[in-house]
C-alpha cells in the first residue's frame, strides 16, 4: 500500500486583501449599492446606510468611498464622533455600526448633521426588532437611505474565487473553480474562509488545489457548520 506523504504544517501568513476601486467586482447583486455610494455627492440624503450580511463587501465599497472623497476611516463610534466634532465638514466611514454602541451613534447622527458633513455607516442589517434598541436611533436609522449588498450569483462567486485564489497565488487545476462556485456557500465572507482552507490545505499536503483537495475542504466545512 502506497504511504501518504507526511502532512506539513504551514504557518498562518498574511494575505494582502486589495481594496482598490479596480477589484471590487461589479455584479447584478450589488450594483445598485455601488453605483449609490460611488455617486457621491448625488446621494439622496448626508448620510447613507450600507447594508449587506457579512463578507459581502461593505468594508470594500467603504474603502473605495474613503479614497474617492477623503474620508475618515473610523476605528469605532468614538474615533467617528471625534473626527465628527473635529472637523467643519467632515467626511467619516464607519463599519459595523449595528454593534456600535447606540447612545454614541445617536450623538454620531445628530453631530453629522449638525455640521452639515457626510457619513456613510455600515451595518449587517436595518433596523428590526432586536437592532436598535434605541427608539431615537431606530426612528433616524429608519429614515435614512440604504444601499443594499445582496447574496452573489454564481458568476459572481467564480469571479470572487479566481480573484481570492489569485491573491494567495495558489495553483489550482483546471476545472475546481467552477466546482466550487456550484457547491460554496453564496457568501462573500464564506468564500473568503473557504480559499483559506484551501490555502492550508494545499501547503499541509504540499500540492495544487484539485477536485479531490476540494471536496475534501468543502465537506469538512460543511461538517463543522452543522
Amino acid at each position: 500500500m502506497p504511504r501518504e506523504a507526511p502532512r506539513q504544517f504551514p504557518l498562518d501568513l498574511p494575505v494582502e486583501t486589495r481594496f482598490g476601486a479596480e477589484d471590487f467586482l461589479v455584479a447584478l447583486h450589488n450594483a445598485g449599492a455601488h453605483r449609490l455610494t460611488t455617486g457621491w455627492p448625488n446621494w439622496p440624503d448626508r448620510i447613507l446606510l450600507l447594508v449587506g450580511p457579512e463578507g459581502s463587501g461593505k468594508s470594500h465599497l467603504g474603502a473605495i468611498w474613503r479614497r474617492q472623497v477623503g474620508a475618515h476611516g473610523a476605528r469605532d463610534v468614538d474615533d467617528a464622533l471625534a473626527a465628527t466634532l473635529g472637523s467643519d465638514e467632515p467626511f467619516v466611514f464607519l463599519d459595523d455600526g449595528d454593534r456600535a454602541d447606540e447612545t454614541t451613534l445617536f450623538h454620531l447622527l445628530n453631530a453629522m448633521r449638525e455640521r452639515r458633513g457626510f457619513l456613510l455607516l455600515a451595518a449587517r442589517t436595518t433596523p428590526t426588532l432586536l437592532w436598535p434598541r434605541l427608539p431615537d436611533l431606530a426612528s433616524r436609522l429608519r429614515a435614512l437611505p440604504v444601499a443594499r449588498l445582496d447574496p452573489p450569483d454564481e458568476a459572481t462567486v467564480t469571479a470572487v474565487l479566481v480573484k481570492l485564489l489569485d491573491d494567495r497565488q495558489l495553483r489550482v487545476e483546471t476545472g475546481v473553480v467552477e466546482f466550487l462556485a456550484r457547491r460554496a456557500e453564496r457568501s462573500l465572507g464564506a468564500i473568503r474562509s473557504l480559499v483559506a482552507e484551501l490555502d492550508r490545505e494545499s501547503l499541509a499536503r504540499g500540492r495544487a488545489v484539485g477536485r479531490g483537495l476540494a471536496a475534501d475542504v468543502l465537506a469538512r466545512m460543511e461538517a463543522e457548520g452543522d
